[in-house]
């Protein structure tokens, strides 16, 4: 409590002073919470000084609060890069980034708990963002993006929180979450010299070469970088109670249906729980509301699924081609109280799975032919959206990206300006995929189902068809990923010790 005390001081946060008429001051408290390392090891203890922002009224205390934070696509987009281009990758913090943002409004707050003053009925008037106000994340993402862009950085349009810098020998890329920041540099003497501009400018953290950012444990070696979230999946286990519970093949038994009504309601609302998983997660979660017994059992069966392999996750391969390829796929009348359909997709960067989308949609379709264009379109908005990104990364493609669908009416109509009497009413659709094509974005390749990687994410599917398609998918435990580093060299020197 004092090193943040200390620290407002020294960054002129505030000033004292009496409070005018007419103004009504917001509280503050005190916030205590312990950093770990991605191991479980305590990193450091911390205390931080918040406002009472739920207190602020709009238009008087703060107008506008929108803050951008880089997507998770963009991350591992930028980690797939750097797994092919061989980037080093370093993660650094900023101290206290949210007392660096100029405060425009005027904002008056109580003094804090144990804060003395010399003249009774003082307030401090801020100057500065403070934790917990309302504007505060827009102000400081203001200051740090000023800064980039006068170090010579440029800010990508595709992504607001992505800044690049490119001169005659190397590139710079800045990944910005609030006040976490990744640096992927091509040179590591450059890295340091980013460090130290940062450092002169705001106190940072240097958190050496990146291994957990935004609950991703990121293991990098010199053939692959891998992607996992086992202290996510160990700690969800944990908090479930189901540490030792028995693990399951697959997250959902084949053949499953849900329904809003056939079933006993559950009891036990407040114990339901959604774990990460993409698309039986996101059919769950359409039964939040009034979730069933057979809800709750299926629930319970992800976390065991999780069990088995908690430490699965992507695979990031050195040797890949610099391509995109996409596949998109639905499930016609997926839904049994709706009959709305399911919709996915699965967007890789050479063999790095970068996107992948389940959805059930909030229209209700007349034919396959229909869903899929619709399908079609999104993923056709996607892929055009990395490449931009990729073109702000200066990292362009040769074109056209294929993209893969296993109906074959939906690419004739995508393809030749056809009108049917079924399709008539999905034109809009059809023309943005068909103008897409024309103009040499995508190509459009037939699939058989059985090869549709994307339907891993609109049915359900039986174990040996789900475990064909995760292998398919670059995704590995990595766990056994890397002590297969390990195991295979011991091996070897077996042999060699036995030979002799």
């Amino acid at each position: 409590m004092g090193q943040e005390i200390a620290a407002l001081e020294n960054t002129k946060t505030w000033v004292l002073t009496a409070l005018p008429y007419g103004k009504q001051p917001i509280g503050c408290k005190w916030v205590y919470k312990i950093k770990m390392h991605a191991d479980g090891s305590i990193e450091r203890y911390k205390a931080r000084l918040i406002a009472k922002g739920y207190t602020q009224q709009q238009g008087l205390d703060y107008f506008e609060t929108f803050s951008p934070v880089v997507k998770l696509t963009t991350v591992r987009l930028v980690l797939a890069l750097a797994a092919s281009k061989h980037w080093y990758l370093h993660q650094l913090d900023v101290n206290n980034a949210f007392l660096h943002g100029d405060l425009d409004e005027e904002v008056y707050m109580l003094l804090p708990f144990l804060y003395k003053t010399e003249k009774p009925g003082q307030v401090c008037k801020l100057l500065k963002s403070l934790y917990g106000l309302k504007q505060a994340s827009r102000q400081w993402n203001y200051k740090l993006a000023t800064t980039l862009l006068s170090l010579g950085y440029i800010q990508s349009k595709s992504d607001y929180s992505l800044f690049v810098k490119i001169d005659s020998a190397h590139i710079t890329i800045l990944l910005v979450y609030v006040d976490d920041i990744v640096l992927a540099c091509d040179d590591i003497q450059e890295i340091q010299i980013v460090k130290a501009l940062l450092n002169a400018k705001f106190k940072i953290k240097d958190l050496g070469q990146l291994t957990y950012f935004l609950c991703l444990e990121i293991a990098r070696s010199q053939q692959d970088i891998n992607l996992s979230q086992r202290k996510y999946a160990l700690e969800l286990l944990e908090d479930a109670g189901l540490l030792g519970c028995q693990p399951v093949p697959t997250p959902i038994q084949p053949s499953t249906k849900f329904s809003k009504t056939e079933g006993k309601p559950y009891s036990d609302v407040h114990a339901y729980t959604r774990p990460d998983l993409c698309f039986v997660v996101s059919t769950l979660s359409q039964f939040l509301s009034n979730p069933l017994e057979d809800h709750y059992a299926t629930t319970i069966r992800i976390l065991r699924y999780i069990k088995n392999n908690p430490g699965q996750g992507l695979f990031f391969p050195s040797n890949t081609e610099h391509a995109l390829k996409a596949f998109s796929d639905s499930d016609w009348a997926a839904c049994p109280d709706t009959r709305r359909f399911v919709t996915g997709f699965n967007v890789f960067y050479g063999a790095s799975l970068i996107n992948w989308k389940s959805k059930k949609q909030g229209t209700i379709s007349r034919s396959s032919t229909e869903v899929e264009c619709r399908v079609l379109a999104s993923t056709t908005c996607e892929i055009q959206w990395l490449l931009y990104l990729l073109h702000d990364l200066k990292q362009p493609l040769l074109q056209p990206v294929p993209l893969f669908c296993d109906n074959q009416s939906t690419i004739q109509i995508a393809q030749n300006p056809t009108m049917h009497e079924r399709a008539k009413h999905i034109e809009i659709n059809c023309h943005l995929i068909r103008d897409k094509v024309q103009a040499g974005v995508i190509k459009l390749l037939s699939i058989s189902t059985s090869a549709q990687l994307a339907g891993i994410h609109t049915k359900v599917l039986h174990l040996a068809q789900f475990q064909s398609l995760l292998s398919k998918l670059s995704i590995k435990d990595i766990f056994v990923h890397l002590c297969s580093y390990i195991y295979i060299p011991f091996l070897y020197l077996c042999s060699i010790f036995i030979l002799l």
